[in-house]
């Protein structure tokens, strides 16, 4: 099956390892995973790209001036066959690529070299040679709604090629995983029906369906984090500094661990309610647009909206932007925008007198005013009505 075929996802979290002689043991198979990369790097630059002809190029030298097995020594090869495939895309849209050359503390596995145990949450790890493994501890979320058992528990998803990162003392594992496509589905009908979503600053979303999803929380945890990272500054200590790196990739992590429960919800939103898209503000400049989110970054939006269009490709369902201009204004009953509308968290039409929650008001805008100037998502034919709580509404 090619591998266009398949939906593709990533399970990330971090690894605990049984002994410090497996640490170290990993820690030198990855030494020795960068030497092979570049020792085919040199060989192949300038010479092919393709997996098969860096392999046939490389491979042995590979196993000859490095301790790594067969099966390592392939993927060392094709690790280099794709970075310099990337550079000669880049010369072709005018921009420079010099030579890959591999230094940071990461290498692949596939099912070859790392087996998946999900009921003890556990892998092991090939390492230097065919035959010596390492085990490992997943540290997965206490709170088992986390993304990671969609994919760790199911029979619907297998794990694939992976990435193992070693990172300010901490191990990481990007798992792979994927299923098989289905048959394409049928295009929307003409009255296919949108869902609108709003950010926010005291809400991370909100839907034009009426669901709302808190940021207190997520304020609270990086109010505390900042705090930590203040007070850690002013001693200025080595110590505190590995602490300060350390606090960044835990806050790093609880955050996207918040967006997937997010992204979950607003996908479920959607198909409970007959959509056939979900459609967002355009991302540019918003957070000029909201300069009092504490809790958010440009980053952390992106990363929702990343996540909401992956879970939605496997859905069926399309993701789309529109721009924000007068969502946030606008009365969605009687269409009167006006600067005064809006308060605070409040909306209150000075035309028609209307009030209203308003991130709620403006989640049903960003589906009405997509509707209204005209988009259309490719491929399918019009979609022309956005969900309500109480059903569906067709802009006049």
């Amino acid at each position: 099956m090619a591998s266009d075929e398949y939906h593709r996802r990533t399970l990330i979290t971090r690894l605990t390892l049984r002994s410090d002689e497996d640490e170290q043991l990993l820690l030198d198979t990855i030494e020795e995973w960068l030497d092979g990369c570049n020792i085919a790097s040199g060989l192949a630059w300038n010479e092919c790209h393709t997996k098969s002809d860096v392999r046939q190029l490389a491979k042995q030298q590979i196993k000859q001036k490095t301790k790594l097995g067969d099966q390592h020594a392939t993927l060392t090869c094709h690790e280099v066959a794709g970075a310099i495939k990337s550079c000669i895309e880049r010369r072709k849209t005018g921009k420079k690529a010099s030579q890959p050359q591999f230094t940071s503390r990461s290498m692949t596995f596939d099912r070859r070299t790392l087996t998946v145990f999900p009921e003890q949450e556990k892998i092991t790890l090939t390492t230097l040679g065919d035959h010596s493994r390492v085990h490992a501890t997943l540290c997965l979320p206490e709170d088992e709604s986390g993304y990671q058992y969609e994919y760790l528990d199911s029979d619907e998803w297998e794990y694939t090629e992976s990435t193992l990162h070693y990172r300010d003392g901490d191990w990481y594992i990007h798992l792979g995983y994927r299923t098989p496509k289905d048959d394409e589905p049928e295009a929307a009908t003409e009255n296919g029906t949108v869902l609108g979503v709003d950010l926010g600053v005291n809400r991370i979303a909100v839907t034009s369906t009426a669901r709302f999803f808190d940021a207190g929380e997520l304020n609270h945890y990086r109010r505390e984090c900042e705090k930590t990272r203040g007070t850690l500054q002013q001693s200025g200590t080595q110590s505190a500094h590995r602490t300060i790196e350390s606090l960044s990739g835990r806050e790093e992590r609880y955050v996207k661990h918040v967006l997937h429960t997010v992204a979950n919800g607003i996908i479920e939103e959607a198909l409970e309610h007959d959509c056939v898209g979900i459609v967002f503000e355009e991302l540019d400049g918003i957070r000029e647009d909201l300069p009092e989110a504490a809790w958010h970054s440009e980053w952390a939006f992106r990363k929702l909206k990343d996540f909401v269009e992956y879970k939605a490709e496997f859905e069926g369902l399309f993701v789309d932007t529109t721009s924000p201009r007068n969502t946030s204004k606008r009365c969605n009953e009687c269409g009167f925008t006006h600067d005064d509308n809006r308060h605070a968290g409040q909306f209150e039409c000075q035309s028609c007198g209307k009030s209203n929650h308003a991130d709620y008001n403006a989640a049903k805008n960003v589906a009405e005013l997509y509707l209204r100037r005209g988009h259309q998502p490719s491929g399918r034919r019009s979609v022309s009505q956005y969900a309500l709580k109480s059903g569906a509404r067709t802009p006049s």
